[in-house]
């Protein structure tokens, strides 16, 4: 007989989750353990198999859940039909506000690299791509030569700006005299002027 959900189960998954983000980002992929994520987490290893068979595993999970809801954060952000200076501005700040709190799992996503599976890797660049058609669509219709001239810069443009907003987590502290809000229109300020100024 296969053995019932708890009601807890996402609950308890998230946690571990969240908990073995925390663990990786400071003791790294190769040096953290499993029993140090179980202790983090608040369950007995057992438990924590239950849910992750192995580390690959968890990293895994960590970067497709944080992947699955900053695309879902963005595509609630996206207004339609608004002007696309608009729009993109909404996403630069649905951006940075799912980045709030998610240092850990961002470190992890810019670091499991190696500890990915080919599957696993072509499912996570599925999701990145998505996030990154979202972004270079609109940039495409604030200047269109950017990927009809001779040289195509629509796709460097966009990663310029993800550059942005990726790295945000190195300098950016909480509380101080900028906002994740007065950040997110900066960088959006700076694509849009300098994106009507790039020539391919």
């Amino acid at each position: 007989m296969a053995r019932t959900r708890a009601e807890d189960f996402e609950d308890k998954q998230r946690n571990i989750l969240i908990s073995a983000a925390a663990v990786f980002a400071e003791q790294g992929m190769e040096k953290a353990s499993m029993s140090a994520i179980a202790s983090e987490s608040g369950v007995s290893k057992s438990l924590l198999y239950h849910y992750y068979p192995n580390k690959d595993a968890l990293i895994f999970a960590i970067i497709r859940s944080h992947l699955e809801e900053l695309d879902m954060d963005i595509e609630a952000a996206d207004v339609t039909g608004a002007e696309p200076e608009v729009r993109l501005k909404g996403l630069v700040r649905a951006v940075l506000e799912n980045y709030r709190d998610a240092d850990n799992q961002h470190k992890v996503q810019l670091n499991a690299g190696p500890m990915l599976s080919e599957e696993q890797k072509s499912e996570i660049h599925a999701l990145e791509r998505k996030i990154v058609r979202r972004f270079s669509a609109i940039l495409d219709e604030i200047n269109p030569n950017l990927q009809t001239g001779e040289k195509p810069l629509l796709m460097p443009v966009t990663m310029s700006l993800f550059g942005m907003m990726n790295w945000v987590y190195m300098w950016f502290r909480e509380g101080g005299p900028v906002t994740r809000q007065d950040y997110a229109d900066v960088a959006t300020t700076l694509i849009l002027e300098g994106v009507k100024a790039v020539k391919s």
